[in-house]
């Protein structure tokens, strides 16, 4: 399968939409679904830490994985972003199709 979900969390849910919005817009995810309010519990620089974060579920493929990752790293509010990329081991044909169809480069012209 060429299908992988990459998983990333931010603190507000303005966030979240103009992150999914740049990903889909520049073609290196084909959807992300923006789910939340959720309750995040971590440790961070020596102390547990709890906040409220939306996860983002965003569908791409493996040849854009570098390009999205790249992307998040730069536009993520976060200092240390969460990115997790996770193979789509199967799925329904045509959807997985359409995935790879919507984070092609757009043709010439």
């Amino acid at each position: 399968m060429n299908v992988v979900q990459v998983q990333t969390t931010v603190e507000h849910r303005e966030q979240a939409e103009q992150l999914a919005r740049q990903l889909v817009e520049q073609r290196l995810a084909a959807c992300v679904q923006v789910l939340g309010p959720l309750q995040s519990h971590y440790r961070w620089q020596g102390r547990v830490e709890q906040a409220q974060e939306w996860l983002l579920l965003v569908k791409t493929t493996a040849e854009r994985l570098p390009q999205l990752k790249s992307a998040l790293v730069q536009w993520h509010p976060y200092e240390l972003p969460q990115l997790i990329a996770l193979p789509v081991q199967d799925g329904h044909p045509p959807y997985l199709q359409w995935v790879e169809e919507n984070t092609r480069d757009e043709p010439d012209g």
